[in-house]
């Protein structure tokens, strides 16, 4: 059901049972899913793509234009995946020519006044507190839960199953399954409650716990700590994910509480 006092573009493509309340608006090149609902005054511009059962809040706009110079006006996109709620004024924006298209996955919960910079790619079950904000290109995996207030730094990675505190200013990459706090930001250990719910077994949880001890507790600098965990850890893949992030981390991963050291 769409009100008639909301405004859509004769050209976008909108699915089956979708509800528009008024003064929406849906811009012309939007593509929006089956069983949506769009609630009153949300704003989705030219270049949306929001898969199937989502729900768009008032005030929310999708797919504005970066807040970045080196943005031409080229063709690009924020895509959202099925299943994800936009809570009342979050701001998504579209991609640059970097990498095209800002990405929020399925089932993910972005909560009010966040914003998700241009070229961000957000993974599935992702849940973003209250007025949180993420600068662009920032990446963060599946079930990772970042709390209200929280501000991550442009390019900066966040792992699966990670759990961030509110406020928390994030300037380094966050490695899976690690609980993130503290002023400034600290290692405070892995996600364990996240991972109970999440069906991970006691022998899985106790080799997390073991390999982070490794790397924050042992006085071993990356190198030595990428050595010792491939030689003295069995192969899992819970293993092999930390290994690769650390890797792979071009900022740095996030430093240890000096309570370990």
């Amino acid at each position: 059901m769409h009100s008639n006092l909301a405004v859509i573009h004769p050209e976008a493509i909108i699915g089956k049972n979708v509800s528009v309340g008024p003064f929406a608006l849906i811009d012309k090149d939007v593509i929006i899913g089956d069983n949506c609902r769009i609630h009153p005054h949300a704003i989705i511009y030219e270049g949306a793509r929001i898969g199937n059962n989502c729900e768009v809040f008032p005030g929310a706009v999708i797919a504005g234009i970066p807040q970045d110079l080196k943005f031409k006006g080229e063709v690009t996109t924020v895509e959202i995946g099925n299943n994800t709620t936009i809570r009342e004024c979050v701001t998504v924006n579209r991609g640059t020519a970097s990498k095209g298209r800002t990405i929020v996955g399925s089932n993910c919960l972005i909560m009010a006044y966040s914003h998700i910079a241009h070229d961000c790619e957000i993974k599935d079950q992702v849940i973003i507190g209250n007025a949180t904000q993420l600068a662009g290109e920032v990446e963060i995996d599946d079930f990772a839960i970042i709390s209200g207030g929280a501000l991550v730094h442009q390019f900066t990675r966040i792992s699966k199953h990670v759990m961030i505190q509110g406020g928390s200013r994030v300037g380094k990459d966050i490695p899976p399954y690690t609980l993130i706090g503290r002023d400034p930001i600290v290692y405070c250990g892995i996600n364990i409650v996240g991972l109970r719910r999440r069906g991970f077994t006691n022998d899985q949880v106790y080799q997390i716990q073991d390999i982070y001890r490794t790397i924050y507790s042992r006085g071993l600098n990356n190198t030595d700590a990428i050595q010792c965990i491939e030689t003295e850890y069995e192969v899992t893949e819970e293993r092999n994910l930390i290994l690769e992030f650390i890797k792979s981390s071009k900022r740095g991963i996030v430093r240890g509480s000096i309570d370990d050291l």
